[in-house]
Parts: C-alpha cells; structure tokens; sequence
C-alpha cells in the first residue's frame, strides 16, 4: 500500500492538489487529504511541489529489435525493462516491422509475456509489414478472440518502398478481420498502419473508411510527421474524426523530425490551432525500431534507433516551446493512446483504474515511476530492473 500525498494531481486534465492512496495495484481513493491508520503498513511518498501523472502509454515499440534494412549487421538490440520505466513508460504495445522473418511472431508475444512478469503492461499486434499477415494461429480473428496480449494487427506498411505493396482487397481483408477479432473479444482491433513517404499517402485508409462499414477509430495510422505534404493529409484526416500517431525522436536533426516544420510540438500546436481535438492525436516512440535513410532511389544510406525516452521529451517540447497545456500535452500518451487501444484501467488517475503513475518535478524531470502499485523508479532511478540488466 501506498499513499502520495500533496502532490498537483494531472488525470490528465488538472485536479489540484490531493492525496492518491494505492493498494493491490489499484488507485483505491483521491481526496483532498488521506491519512491511513498507523496500523496499516503504507508507504508515506511526499509529492509536495511535484506533478502527478498517469503512466505513459507507448503504442509502438519494436520490443525484439528492428531493422535490417541496411542488412543483418544493423538489426536493433531489444527493448529492456529499464528502457521503459526510467522513462515514465508504464504500459507498451508491442510490434514487428520490416523483418517478419528473422523475427516472428511467437518471439514477439514471450517478449511481452516476458515485460509483464517483470511489472509493467504490455501488449502486441499481430503481423508485421508484410501483406498477408503471419499470423500465431493461422487467422488474424483467432489472434485477436483467443491470445490475450494480442489486442490488433500491425505494422502494416503502406506508402512505403519496404511495404508488400497490398491490393486495396487485400488490405480490406485484414482491416474485417482485425475489427472481428476485436468485436468478439471486446478488444480494440485496431488496425496500426506505418505511412511511408509515398505520395499515395493515406489511400488505403481513406477509401476504405469511404467505400466500407469499417469506421475510422480502427485505424491509428503513424509516422504522419515524416514529411510536410503526409502531415496536411493527417490534419484533414483529424478533422473528419480519425486519430492520428506522431512519431517523437531524440535526435531532431534525423527521419522525421529532419524539418522544424513537422516537429511534434509544432505538429501538436498546428492540429490544435486548426480546431483538431485534443483527444485525436498520440505519440509514440517507434523504440527500438531502425530509423533509416534511404535516397530518393531506394538506396539505403544510414541508421538511427527509436528511443522510448522521446515522450517525455516531446511533452515538454509542447509545454515548453510551443506553451501547450500540459493537461492536453499529456493526453497524447496517456488517456488518448488508452481510449484508442481500449485499454479501460488506464490513461487516467481515477479511482479504480491501475496504479500505473509518474511522479514529476516541476521542470518535468522524472522523480517516481509506479507500476501496477510497484515502485519501478525512485528519485531518477529505476529500483526494479529486468533479469539481465
């Protein structure tokens, strides 16, 4: 059991100063003071002049590793726990990309079998780049109905020279699929879709949400800031109600954020300043997945890696730089990615949900990170590491 007390509480929306006491990986009772009986054994955590937030969700990490497009010298190394938690990071989503060979599947789901042993939430897609998916039992709908980590179908890539290049039926296809798989299990089925640099942009999903039943909130389509011209399609996009995924980065000299004028804290401003919903839009990581670059002819010319570290980077960017709110800053990797994936028992501190929450400095530093009522970082530092670390 724990109690924190006199911390500015951020649900995400600000709630003011309160006391959040947790028990059995539970958010168990907010007000604005709480004092447990001496008798009880609860931990005492002083939030006085810190922030209260909600884990950070990341909806797209390449737990396993990506890469190889440079060649099997450039695969990526695999996410740790470590990775996630010092940065805030309480729940992820896991996927595979542009190697669906050399990395499959069946290794994807003991990777996230594997981070929820160690503490934190974790989730996968089914397939990869590669149209038709590969799927652990032989149909996207089963994945999705009977494997419980499995909550959707993704990487799949289109606009992109990497891409399987699938037919409009054939994209059609997974997308029924993935939203039957969902509605029988009560899960998202949500369809993660990788936009490349074509300029066919986001056609397979637009013709499908105007020619089909299939509605828009069964798409998060990513990367919508790799260049200017794929970011204004994502803006008319928002505005017809889809959400859209940022991709953050580390280093702003590289892959998407190469231009200032599609870095996310302008991206986020420009949506808002359009009338875009705050609630239409995330940021995710793209962790551990191989960022490359190729020349206008396909010609590979280098390599960067993902950073989980980049949310809280890119939330401070939008608070810092470019003076968004943090209660909507925060919303794009806390209750946003939560509502998109369906994920009922996070994204907010509220009484109930799972006791996944990020204590913050005012300059918004790490302080504590707890997940699922586990103390995963004190003052900075993770106190919980994986098997190997």
């Amino acid at each position: 059991m724990k109690l924190i007390k006199n911390s500015s509480v951020y649900a995400p929306e600000y709630s003011g100063k309160k006391d959040v006491f947790i028990a059995g990986g539970k958010i168990c009772r907010i007000a604005d003071s709480l004092d447990a009986p001496k008798e009880w054994d609860v931990e005492v955590i002083d939030g006085s002049g810190m922030l209260l937030l909600p884990g950070f969700i990341d909806s797209h990490v390449h737990v396993l590793g990506g890469g190889g497009e440079g060649g099997f010298a450039n695969r990526t190394p695999e996410a740790t726990l470590t990775g996630f938690t010092r940065y805030g990071i309480t729940t992820v989503a896991g996927c595979l990309g542009t190697d669906g060979y050399g990395r499959d599947i069946n290794s994807l789901i003991a990777k996230i079998k594997g981070l929820r042993q160690q503490g934190i939430s974790a989730y996968a897609y089914t397939g990869s780049y590669q149209v038709p998916v590969r799927t652990l039992t032989g149909s996207i709908t089963r994945d999705i109905m009977m494997v419980e980590e499995i909550i959707g179908t993704g990487e799949i890539a289109i606009s992109d020279h990497r891409s399987s290049q699938p037919s409009y039926e054939e994209f059609l296809r997974l997308c029924a699929d993935t939203r039957l798989g969902g509605i029988l299990s009560g899960k998202a089925g949500i369809i993660n879709i990788h936009l490349g640099d074509s300029p066919r942009k986001m056609d397979l999903i637009l013709r499908a949400i105007n020619e089909t039943e299939i509605p828009s909130t069964q798409f998060l389509p990513t990367h919508v800031n790799r260049n200017a011209a794929l970011f204004d399609e994502a803006i008319r996009y928002a505005k017809l109600g889809g959400t859209v995924d940022f991709t953050g980065n580390e280093d702003i000299d590289y892959w998407e954020t190469v231009c200032d004028e599609v870095r996310v804290c302008r991206g986020i401003r420009r949506m808002l300043d359009e009338g875009v919903s705050s609630d239409l839009f995330t940021i995710s990581s793209d962790g551990q997945g191989s960022l490359p670059l190729f020349s206008p002819d396909g010609k590979f010319l280098g390599m960067g890696i993902g950073k989980s570290s980049c949310l809280l980077k890119e939330v401070k960017e939008c608070v810092q730089r470019e003076n968004i709110p943090l209660e909507t800053a925060v919303k794009a990797i806390t209750s946003n990615p939560a509502r998109v994936l369906c994920l009922g028992s996070k994204g907010h501190i509220q009484e109930g949900y799972d006791a996944d929450l990020c204590l913050l400095t005012e300059d918004l530093n790490i302080h504590t990170v707890i997940a699922m009522g586990q103390t995963m970082v004190e003052k900075g530092e993770p106190v919980v590491k994986g098997a190997f670390e």
